[in-house]
């Protein structure tokens, strides 16, 4: 859980609008990168998850929890991928 915060308020990683965490700048951290993954593909199962008991799809899943839990935990300085996918600092 710490490192998860030191990735989000160092500015190297940010929430992106789909539900995933993104890299906001490119890097070639190999521990960072299969950090990332990780996030995401726990992620992705608790949004194929969501999708199969409300009838959606994991993508409408995804863009859902953005709107209802991540963006609400976003706190100041950390990055976020707005809709027209520009990165921009809480």
């Amino acid at each position: 859980l710490e490192f998860r915060r030191v990735l989000f308020r160092s500015g190297i990683v940010g929430e992106k609008a789909d539900g995933f965490v993104g890299f906001v700048r490119p890097t070639s951290d190999t521990a960072l990168e299969a950090a990332v993954a990780e996030i995401n593909a726990g992620r992705a199962e608790l949004y194929r998850q969501a999708a199969a008991r409300n009838g959606v799809s994991v993508a409408a899943a995804g863009a859902a929890a953005y709107e209802q839990v991540v963006a609400a935990r976003l706190r100041p300085g950390e990055y976020y991928q707005s809709v027209d996918v520009t990165w921009r600092q809480k």
